[in-house]
């Protein structure tokens, strides 16, 4: 069974020296302790930005300050999709162990104001959508239903985890329609290997309430993949890599794409082996590494 030694649900208490109590809950509710979420929406579109501006070298003005705006958008937007998550899932929450504290699940957030903190958040991330050009506010307007859709998946299919890809790569189309104005083929490409790399990583994450959603009617892969899982994630990240590799081909003399894609598949091949589907501190230990590897693609990409 689950535990609370494993879970990265606990009280900081930095949080509570520095930070008023009144906004504690807040702090809780938008998963600013765990900045894990934040990471992985971001870096798919720091991926994007920095290859379709040519790498680092050729980097202008412009293109940091993109780099900023989607630093701070990832950090607001994460926020509110933590929160619409916790406003579907608040009764659910209650029955699963590691997310019992929670501070809707928990009643120290009312609905009312989740949904005001909430509506702050989204008016933000509108401001800092509205800097970039219209092909990229298009995109940003598009991923709006699958961001309020996305809680509702487990609820209905064994595949949340495909739902979620979907939703928190779209930061790879916006990355690259920022700088060029345009979805390229590679971009799509970009979009694709981030798909594969959440199924694999969230599958993984999964693991962790396995138990809990069984009781509490929840579905995901890990579920659906149960003993086999190992094998399903092994492919995904092979997916990932290929997806990658096509990008790679276009960003690099092709001697170097070897060079590039020699240690992200390492990485993976790391959690592979490192991974125990039955030890949830484990699950959590080898979803956590996925920063990890996300910032050696950013490596990459700043080199292209």
């Amino acid at each position: 069974m689950n535990t609370k030694a494993h879970t990265d649900i606990k009280r900081y208490e930095w949080i509570d020296k520095f930070l008023p109590d009144p906004v504690h809950p807040y702090v809780y509710l938008a998963r600013l302790d765990r900045p894990i979420g934040i990471w992985l929406l971001l870096l798919p579109g720091w991926w994007a930005i920095v290859l379709a501006a040519g790498g680092i070298a050729s980097m202008n003005m412009t293109d940091w300050r993109l780099m900023a705006l989607f630093g701070v958008g990832a950090v607001v937007m994460r926020s509110a999709g933590c929160v619409i998550n916790d406003l579907w899932d608040r009764k659910i929450d209650q029955k699963v162990q590691r997310t019992q504290n929670r501070p809707l699940a928990s009643g120290e957030v009312s609905p009312g104001q989740a949904i005001a903190f909430l509506t702050g958040l989204l008016l933000v991330g509108l401001f800092i959508l509205l800097q970039m050009n219209i092909t990229t506010v298009l995109l940003g307007v598009l991923t709006i239903p699958f961001i309020v859709t996305y809680p509702l998946m487990k609820r209905f299919t064994w595949w949340p985890q495909a739902f979620l890809g979907i939703t928190f790569n779209f930061g790879a189309l916006m990355g690259w329609a920022a700088v060029s104005g345009i979805v390229s083929l590679d971009a799509f490409f970009l979009y694709l290997a981030g798909i594969f790399w959440t199924l694999g990583y969230d599958t993984i994450y999964a693991h962790q309430d396995k138990e809990d959603d069984l009781l509490a009617g929840i579905k995901s892969t890990a579920l659906k993949f149960g003993e086999n899982s190992k094998k399903w994630v092994t492919g995904f990240y092979g997916l990932a890599l290929v997806c990658l590799l096509k990008v790679f081909i276009g960003a690099f003399t092709i001697w170097l794409v070897p060079v590039f894609i020699l240690p992200l598949a390492l990485h993976f091949y790391w959690q592979l082996k490192s991974w125990n589907p039955e030890d949830a501190g484990s699950s959590l230990k080898i979803f956590r590494a996925n920063r990890d590897f996300g910032l050696l693609v950013l490596i990459a990409a700043c080199l292209s």
